[in-house]
């Protein structure tokens, strides 16, 4: 047997463990600021909350639902935006943590290279959870209950969160790639309309014209919202659980890899 295989064995563990250790420390400095900025969650939660009683209430009336209430069919989707906006503070973070060059003097310290995309990944699935919060009790004023049971609900809450979590790993990319903090933030939302709007969060997908149709039904928001809004209904989700599941981790493993690798060029 090879005498070097426990040593290796023993580095790989360790250095899982000293990554995580790291990444623990910088999403702990992440959220240190949140108390000194409380209308950064304010703010965050005052688009979904205007979303849904726009919706709920100025076009409710003239869409209807076949099985449920129109306000139990459009807070899932609100919810699923809402989450998936929240990774837009990734991009934008990192690229403010580049222009003041604090990334920069992180790289000059003894941490794991990884630690510093995954404690700024975690800080904001944390402070996704809390805008969530905020968002669970405003939908609970405009009628939306866990029809499923509390179960099928916090399983369901946990599906959107493993989404909104695979897609800051997308804005994480971004906002290396990206020169300044005004870019990461177009650059990070101009493309979450047309994926969150042509879906089935808002509006039934047969109700959409031919070519719109044919991108909603495929578009993975539309399968999240579509297995989370069964959770929370308790109506059969079908595949779609397994299907988000696989979405989130195939977006995670494929541009968390792209997103180390770009920071790692970068610090060349």
């Amino acid at each position: 047997m090879n005498d070097s295989a426990p040593e290796a064995i023993a580095d790989a563990s360790g250095g899982v463990v000293w990554a995580l250790r790291d990444a623990a420390n910088e999403a702990t400095r992440h959220l240190r600021a949140v108390p000194r900025s409380p209308e950064l969650l304010v703010f965050s939660a005052l688009q979904p909350i205007m979303f849904v009683v726009l919706f709920r209430y100025v076009f409710g009336g003239s869409i209807e639902i076949p099985g449920m209430s129109y306000a139990q069919y459009l807070v899932p989707g609100i919810f699923a935006q809402t989450v998936l906006f929240g990774s837009a503070f990734t991009g934008v973070g990192i690229a403010e943590d580049m222009s003041k060059g604090f990334v920069d003097r992180l790289r000059s310290l003894p941490i794991s290279p990884a630690a510093v995309l995954l404690g700024r990944t975690f800080s904001d699935l944390v402070r996704n959870i809390l805008t969530f919060v905020i968002m669970l009790g405003v939908a609970f004023l405009v009628d939306f209950r866990f029809q499923g049971g509390l179960v099928r609900g916090l399983a369901a809450t946990a599906l959107l969160l493993a989404f909104s979590y695979s897609f800051s790993w997308i804005q994480a990319l971004i906002g290396l790639s990206v020169k300044s903090v005004e870019a990461a933030n177009s650059a990070g939302f101009i493309w979450m309309f047309p994926l969150t709007f042509v879906s089935s969060a808002f509006v039934q997908t047969d109700k959409m014209v031919s070519a719109f149709r044919w991108f909603a039904e495929i578009n993975p928001f539309t399968i999240v919202t579509n297995a989370s809004r069964a959770l929370y209904s308790g109506t059969d989700p079908g595949d779609t659980v397994w299907q988000s599941l696989l979405w989130a981790l195939g977006i995670t493993v494929v541009f968390s890899t792209l997103s180390v690798r770009k920071f790692l060029a970068a610090s060349n």
